[in-house]
């Protein structure tokens, strides 16, 4: 990488994300106490090795990444195929377990659904702006989306197929799709809710949304988590209970406490203020990506990094809402804080692109 890209590079981005991981290791530190810290141990390797693949990642030209994405997308079609059929972990066939690591193809398919929608979208354009809104064209961007989201669904995971379709939204709006199609999308969207909840929704995602609007409903049972979350997140107060000292994330009344429910672990033991910053954090880490986007050198580039801005959006929203008892349980970590090897490696990555993309943008922001 030259000199002159390496000044262009948003490298705040990266120190965000780093801090956030810290941030995310010292609670792992507390609430894997009792299993000795096994989780946190890997979660440092899984760190170590997300640095070492992000460096690979900047120095790649994100021009030749895309030029191979439709391959690396049939590869992960292929992978979210043959996922369908391995044994069920935690109600769900999301997980290729090799051993040592549990490989989940549906975080890294994120990575070349993103990269292929936009390399097709670029494609359409390139005959005209205004054949982003022809249906056929439309049509072949859904079927690029669809396949991935429906196999997901099939897993079931409904959380990250939520956030494929809230990173394809922003992208092709980003694009120029015109307004009644956006208009007539959210009509739709309203009227098949309670068609999709009576009728295609399977027993389990029913009851995390009736408990999300009355967790006291049942309170030992579907609302335990959510009723000791928000617990946790009070008791903690300014500045927090101190590490290894959190009532519900130390006595077990937490969990998942080390994935879903991070969060919470931060509230109860490092306090508002911490869990304010972890906010704030997140905040400049997307209006970082969108700043990208908008000063990204081509078209490609800053739809890439529209993509990567909706998948970083619906992680914390979600996750954070869920938390909070604000938004149903979906199970969608928080990025860089959760634990997991396939959740931290694909974050950094998207981090690794963004700033590829960053590294080759132009000095001045231009107008779409």
């Amino acid at each position: 990488m030259r000199k002159r890209e390496l000044k262009n590079v948003e490298w705040t981005i990266l120190i965000v994300a780093i801090i956030l991981c810290v941030i995310g290791l010292v609670a792992l530190f507390s609430a894997t106490q009792e299993t000795e810290h096994d989780e946190f141990n890997k979660q440092c390797i899984w760190f170590a090795v997300s640095l070492i693949i992000l460096i690979g990642v900047i120095l790649i030209d994100y021009e030749a990444i895309i030029k191979i994405s439709p391959v690396l997308y049939g590869l992960f079609i292929i992978l979210l195929i043959g996922v369908l059929f391995t044994p069920e972990i935690n109600g769900a066939t999301s997980w290729f377990d090799i051993g040592f690591f549990s490989f989940q193809p549906g975080e890294f398919a994120k990575i070349f659904v993103i990269l292929f929608l936009a390399l097709a979208i670029n494609k359409i354009q390139e005959r005209g702006k205004q054949e982003i809104n022809r249906p056929t064209r439309l049509l072949v961007l859904l079927a690029i989306l669809g396949v991935p989201v429906l196999l997901i669904i099939k897993q079931p995971d409904f959380g990250t197929a939520a956030a494929f379709i809230v990173s394809a939204a922003l992208m092709v709006i980003a694009a120029g799709i015109d307004k009644k199609y956006i208009i007539a999308t959210i009509v739709l969207v309203v009227v098949s809710v309670p068609l999709i909840y009576n009728f295609v929704l399977p027993e389990h995602a029913k009851a995390r949304i009736d408990i999300f609007l009355n967790p006291e409903s049942d309170p030992r049972g579907a609302g335990y988590n959510i009723i000791q979350s928000k617990l946790a997140i009070g008791a903690g107060g300014l500045t927090g209970m101190g590490l290894l000292k959190g009532n519900q994330t130390q006595l077990g009344f937490l969990y998942p406490k080390s994935t879903d429910f991070i969060f919470a672990v931060i509230g109860e033991e490092m306090g508002f203020i911490i869990a304010a910053a972890v906010v704030i954090l997140y905040v400049l880490l997307i209006t970082k990506s969108i700043y990208v986007a908008k000063t990204a050198k081509d078209e490609v580039g800053s739809l890439i990094a529209t993509g990567i801005t909706g998948i970083f959006l619906f992680h914390v929203v979600e996750n954070i809402g869920m938390v909070m008892g604000l938004l149903p349980i979906t199970g969608v970590p928080l990025p860089f804080i959760s634990y997991g090897g396939s959740s931290l490696i694909t974050n950094f990555i998207l981090v690794g692109i963004l700033l590829n993309i960053s590294s080759k943008r132009q000095k001045t922001i231009f107008v779409k």
